[in-house]
């Protein structure tokens, strides 16, 4: 039987992870082995994330009055939340990465998540996981600001070879 002191101990943890997390996914495992447990944390952990077993009792002490409250109603059951830290979209991708994998589909199950204190559901969870990364979205960006430089550059050399090459035509008529 857990003390209160561990218990407390427990939730100002879970607090802390909450306070600098940007996004929280609520995940339900069922007959998972804790060597999958693992290498789901783990894939999570280098996408600068969190994934934490926690009762839903102290579960819902910790996200008390924070932006990820909403998550209480769906703090039922054996259920798992996985934190992002960083990105709000890698931990939804790299859940539902690990939730298409056959042996995987069964028993992790998507419940829902938060995100700037608005409560998602599987589906939107799903919709997250399916936009790109920061790095795609920057690159894209810049793709996009590149763009009109790129075209005025071949524009200007579109007219300097005409340009030449009507030179080079005049050149070959006059010493024909």
């Amino acid at each position: 039987m857990a003390t209160k002191a561990f218990k407390a101990e427990k939730i100002e943890a879970v607090k802390a992870k909450i306070a600098q997390a940007k996004v929280a996914i609520v995940t339900e495992n069922k007959g998972l082995s804790v060597a999958k447990i693992t290498e789901l944390r783990r894939n999570l952990q280098k996408e600068n994330g969190d994934y934490t077993v926690i009762k839903n009792t102290l579960a819902k002490l910790a996200i008390e009055g924070t932006e990820f409250a909403p998550l209480a109603e769906l703090l039922t059951g054996p259920v798992v939340l996985a934190l992002g830290f960083e990105d709000q979209v890698s931990p939804a991708k790299v859940l539902a990465q690990f939730a298409k994998d056959k042996v995987n589909a069964e028993k992790v199950t998507i419940k829902g998540g938060c995100l700037d204190g608005k409560l998602l559901n599987a589906k939107e969870v799903d919709a997250l996981a399916k936009l790109p990364s920061k790095e795609e979205l920057y690159a894209k960006m810049l793709g996009c600001v590149n763009s009109p430089a790129s075209g005025i550059a071949n524009a200007t050399n579109g007219v300097l070879r005409a340009l030449v090459y009507a030179m080079d035509q005049v050149r070959q008529q006059k010493t024909a």
